[in-house]
């Protein structure tokens, strides 16, 4: 029993780091979730005689769950209905996502975890294990079984797939909040040209209702598309019957929009913004990808009415 209660207390010390290269590689909170479940349990079953680091052998056992989730996850998402956008967490400092390094936070925001789509599993492996985590080639090569000279030629090749569009602008948290405020105050009153004011001219807009609840299938492109949408969108939903109470919530490490319906979780609205303006905007309107967030958010603490 003291051998058991050693082995939980030692593999809790990982869990967070477990939990969070395993959301990175799967984009899904809950299953990553499953993920580590099921890394404690091979824990269990191993003998100690295997394990010379307690950190890189559950490292280990994480990256190639995952690397086996997404090869086949990668059928189910090519037939998802709509796009496919990753799952939001909430992230504070409190919740063990600390986010003082700016690679971290980036690693964490849903734009760029939707561009980690574009890469194969490996490379999303190599790629967060070294670019995200620190680990170098050696003990990323041992994990997967391959060479360190090929773990390097892989991380460059995903590296060089992301470059042109990974984001590199930062604004102060004050700046992302007035933009978020102006973008729900400009969309609720149908306020076109305020709207188009807060928007880059290569806007885009995604939304995933995954089939579940009917959003728009394709991304909207540019300021005067995507201004008409979300003014017709947000201007009827304020109009209609609905009962919505809108809060304001730190998801995957930037402030986000959050509409409730009757307690419930409707949908999730996160902006990625450049040196001019709203660059992205991700709707998340799926309620199996909301239930997570929804779990996190059970104390009012959690959120801030807008």
């Amino acid at each position: 029993m003291d051998e058991s209660m050693n082995q939980g207390e030692e593999f809790e010390h990982y869990r967070v780091l477990l939990f969070s290269i395993a959301y990175r590689m799967t984009g899904s909170a809950s299953d990553a979730e499953d993920l580590v479940q099921e890394t404690y349990l091979r824990y269990q079953t191993s003998e100690s005689s295997e394990i010379v680091s307690l950190k890189a052998y559950l490292t280990t056992i994480i990256t190639r769950l995952a690397l086996d989730y997404l090869k086949s996850a990668r059928v189910a998402r090519e037939q998802y209905i709509g796009d496919w956008l990753p799952e939001p967490i909430l992230t504070l400092e409190d919740e063990g996502f600390p986010l003082a390094d700016l690679e971290q936070q980036e690693a964490l925001s849903l734009a760029f975890l939707r561009l980690l789509e574009a890469l194969s599993p490996p490379e999303r492996a190599v790629f967060l294990l070294h670019e995200v985590f620190d680990y170098p080639f050696s003990e990323i090569g041992s994990m997967l079984e391959k060479s360190p000279a090929n773990c390097r030629q892989i991380f460059h090749r995903a590296r060089q797939a992301l470059q042109d569009n990974r984001a590199r602008f930062e604004p102060e948290r004050q700046r992302q909040r007035q933009l978020l405020h102006g973008f729900l105050s400009a969309s609720q009153a149908g306020d076109m040209a305020a709207l188009t004011s807060l928007l880059a001219q290569d806007v885009v807009s995604w939304a995933d209702g995954g089939g579940k609840v009917q959003s728009i299938l394709k991304p909207i492109h540019g300021q005067q598309a995507v201004a008409r949408f979300w003014c017709f969108w947000l201007s009827r939903e304020r109009k209609n019957q609905r009962s919505l109470t809108v809060t304001l919530a730190e998801i995957n490490g930037s402030p986000a929009i959050l509409f409730w319906e009757e307690g419930s979780l409707a949908v999730v609205i996160s902006l990625t913004l450049s040196a001019v303006g709203i660059q992205e905007i991700y709707a998340l309107l799926n309620p199996e990808k909301l239930t997570y967030l929804q779990k996190q958010l059970s104390s009012d603490s959690k959120t801030k009415p807008l």
